[in-house]
């Protein structure tokens, strides 16, 4: 009964060791009910045939019903309703024993790649109705346990999926069991079903995220938390170290393969373009990206997992055969930067391995890092040019490289002050939003887009080597470093009075034509205070915003703000980005935090040289450093003017 799923086209008999066994069955008992309902849940071919949905009838068998019905009295109707049925019954019963190969194929033609069999209402009626009953429950708890060693067989080596689709429906019928997540099946059931889980086949595994796409916040969000009870379950009953990794858990593992939420919308209105292929084949099935993804149902925050962070071995995180880095949503950002620094340490050092030894063999002393020679006076051009060379013959040198003065060392950080002064002109700084901004269009830079190809390099640079840049982008630009484009919704973060217009446009009630009479033409101030004329359409200062197209003037209005006048620029980065990280998640890396919190910091300082957290100039250094971050704070014992003779001291 417990052994290798057939599926049932392919069976002379359906069922028939279940037939077997109720052959038996003449009454019910507690004990039988209990018994009953492990058998089922326990059995793939059991689950897999359960809680279908109702057979919906075609026209013409609706009208054929209905011809039969005119020809009978009131009381045959009922009889003839019953024995219809009970045909119909008979009938599918038949087709399911014989064999016959057709019914499958039908099963096939039947669902479309985004439908189920299976009526998820129905289990869930059930789960709530049986799950009060402790011992029904405990038939629940044993049934994965026999289930998901023979699922997981039938999986790898039968290849069921392929022959049935509807061998999905146990995942489903499984998953909607909202105990799931109870410390009763934390430590065996659950680890072997998200085992059996991981066996699924890639078009299984999207048809079953599209399927749980539609469900709920509340619904996903139970089933995420189940997992992450499974991986903070096994971290801490075990203890993991660099001898013992918790990437070698088969449960953990198992679990984070199948954490996460895609969301299938792709908020990229009116945009025709086919999404690029992608690193993560389940996005390439999906046809989806994440980071299209503008709100999530569940806030990526909550799919981190703490416990997890705290056993990681990111040095060897690195090499192992399961690496958490190619399930970057469960960790976060600063520990996918240390695995960045491990993958650019490691073969760094390696390279002086290389070099020591072959100065030994050869005599010869060779630099196992790449120079760039600049020109004091002309240093970003002379970057620009040598970067963009090593681009193109040999772009794993970027990873490791110092700056050279003609005649003198210097240090990279020359180069990106240098891309950030205000007098070349690469980027404006908005006093309203306190960012660092690229030109406006109507303001177009001198420079080229080679410079800004230049940024990108900096940026995936900065990222790689743990640099902190003192600059301060709007959010738009960790999207096109990521090789996205900034939208409506993005304008609002580096043009607020703009995005407020468009969106009041948007809002507006009354008649935008009559009323407003502006058209596809804009208009925009260039350095020299001259207007600028651009239209967004062509002609379009003959076309007329309306109620009906307001939507498509916004689109394309933020269209030209943010991506018309760069194109592809900001795009290169030495790294996987759009794999790894989120664009706050760059923002943050390349930046730093920008909640600062120095509470925590003179709660967790160390002291030495003879001064201690009660030492006279200890307390009035943290009083100064509060009075700074609270300048508003007038129960401050001290004021600035007082403050002086303390740093001179």
């Amino acid at each position: 009964f417990h052994g290798v799923y057939v599926p049932h086209f392919l069976k002379p008999c359906h069922n028939e060791h279940m037939c077997a066994y109720f052959k038996g069955v003449t009454y019910l008992t507690e004990e039988k009910v209990y018994e009953i309902t492990e058998l089922f849940f326990s059995s793939a071919e059991a689950l897999v045939e359960s809680f279908r949905k109702a057979k919906q009838h075609t026209k013409e068998e609706l009208k054929s019903l209905q011809a039969k019905d005119e020809e009978k009295n009131e009381n045959e109707k009922g009889k003839a309703a019953c024995s219809a049925a009970a045909m119909e019954e008979d009938s599918e019963a038949s087709s399911s024993s014989t064999g016959d190969s057709s019914q499958g194929e039908n099963n096939l033609q039947k669902l479309g790649p985004d439908d189920v069999s299976v009526d998820t209402d129905a289990i869930r009626r059930v789960y709530t109705r049986l799950l009060s009953n402790k011992k029904i429950e405990v038939a629940f708890l044993n049934a994965p346990v026999y289930l998901s060693p023979n699922v997981e067989c039938d999986l790898m080596y039968h290849k069921v999926y392929s022959q049935d689709p509807n061998y999905l429906n146990l995942f489903i019928i499984v998953m909607e069991n909202r105990n799931l997540h109870s410390p009763e099946y934390l430590e065996m059931a659950l680890p072997l079903f998200c085992k059996a889980v991981s066996k699924l086949p890639l078009a299984a595994q999207g048809k079953l995220i599209r399927l749980w796409s539609k469900y709920s916040a509340d619904q996903i969000q139970r089933m995420m938390e189940t997992f992450q009870q499974l991986t903070t379950y096994k971290v801490i009953s075990n203890e993991f170290n660099s001898q013992n990794l918790v990437n070698d858990d088969d449960a953990i593992v198992a679990a984070s393969k199948l954490g996460g939420e895609v969301d299938t919308n792709h908020n990229e209105e009116d945009d025709e373009e086919p999404i690029p292929e992608s690193m993560d084949p389940l996005e390439n099935e999906l046809g989806v990206k994440t980071l299209d993804c503008q709100k999530s149902l569940i806030p990526f925050e909550e799919f981190i997992n703490e416990p997890l962070k705290e056993v990681l071995e990111m040095h060897k995180d690195y090499t192992n055969k399961f690496s958490f880095m190619t399930y970057p949503f469960l960790v976060y950002a600063v520990t996918k930067n240390l695995g960045l620094y491990y993958d650019n340490r490691i073969p760094m050092y390696s390279e002086r391995r290389i070099t020591v030894l072959y100065s030994l063999v050869q005599g010869q002393q060779l630099n196992p890092y790449m120079r760039l020679i600049v020109r004091c006076d002309h240093i970003i051009d002379d970057a620009l040019v040598r970067l963009e060379m090593i681009t193109k013959e040999n772009p794993a040198d970027l990873k490791q490289f110092y700056v050279e003065f003609e005649g003198e060392q210097g240090e990279g950080g020359l180069v990106v002050e240098e891309i950030f002064n205000p007098d070349i002109g690469m980027f404006t700084y908005d006093e309203l939003t306190n960012l660092c901004e690229p030109p406006h269009p109507a303001n177009p830079s001198f420079q080229t887009e080679g410079w800004f190809t230049l940024i990108g390099i900096v940026l995936g640079l900065a990222i790689y080597n743990n640099c902190i840049l003192g600059v301060n982008f709007p959010m738009v630009v960790y999207r096109k470093v990521m090789g996205k484009k900034g939208t409506f919704y993005h304008l609002g973060d580096c043009h607020p009075v703009l995005y407020q217009s468009l969106k009041d446009l948007l809002e507006y009630e009354g008649n935008v034509e009559d009323d407003m009479m502006i058209t596809f033409q804009v208009s925009q101030i260039d350095l020299f205070g001259n207007p600028m004329m651009y239209d967004l359409k062509e002609n379009g200062d003959k076309i007329p915003i309306t109620n009906e197209n307001r939507k498509k003037f916004v689109n394309l209005y933020s269209d030209y703000i943010l991506n018309q006048l760069f194109g592809e620029v900001f795009i290169w980065c030495p790294v996987n980005l759009p794999y790894l990280l989120r664009p706050e998640e760059i923002e943050l890396l390349i930046c730093g935090s920008q909640n600062l919190d120095f509470q925590a910091l003179e709660e967790t300082t160390e002291y030495d040289g003879g001064y201690t957290r009660d030492s006279v100039l200890m307390r009035e250094f943290w009083e100064i450093i509060h009075l700074w971050m609270n300048r508003k704070d007038s129960s401050c014992s001290l004021h600035w003017a007082q403050t002086e003779h303390l740093w001179e001291d």
